[in-house]
């Protein structure tokens, strides 16, 4: 299974690109796509949509993991991001793609087996599940791969398991 894994922004927003089969991950790529400061909230939105438009036709992903909001303090950064999740989204589902949508908690538990678990912890497993000499760089992009590898170990449980069988059948 391919997987694009997506950190939401709008000034940065991270991705990584993951094969997964069974317990074997291979990162293709992973990076940013950035939107330049002090331009217009549209034009950012445009820009972020035909990037995402690129990746998704570049590596055709199966499956994409997108990491749902949550507001810290700064609601204003808040609302921009999520006008960038919303291209994100819409781009994703107009390719056909599916999405699924993971908490920084579910993120953290996939891949380290802990929910509280630091950021240094994920970066360590994203490393080495993906086999990796040292963890992804810019942040984004690790937390990108981080979701598509939660995706991927979410997937393979036996409950989703069950989910695919059944859907396959109809």
């Amino acid at each position: 299974m391919r997987i694009l894994g997506i950190d939401p922004g709008i000034a940065t927003v991270g991705f990584g690109v993951l094969e997964a089969e069974k317990s074997q991950f291979r990162l293709l790529q992973c990076g940013v796509i950035t939107t330049p400061a002090h331009t217009p909230l549209s034009s950012r939105l445009d820009q972020l949509y035909q990037d995402m438009k690129q990746l998704l036709d570049a590596f055709q992903p199966d499956a994409v993991s997108v990491e749902e909001l949550f507001f810290n303090t700064n609601i204003t950064t808040g609302i921009a991001v999520a006008h960038g999740r919303g291209v994100i989204l819409l781009a994703c589902q107009q390719a056909g793609v599916r999405i699924y949508e993971y908490t920084p908690l579910q993120v953290k538990q996939a891949v380290v087996g802990y929910g509280r678990a630091e950021k240094k912890q994920v970066m360590d497993m994203v490393k080495r599940l993906c086999g990796l000499k040292s963890a992804p760089k810019p942040d984004d992009a690790a937390d990108a791969v981080a979701l598509a590898l939660c995706h991927a170990r979410s997937s393979t449980s036996l409950l989703n398991r069950g989910e695919r069988e059944a859907c396959s059948t109809i």
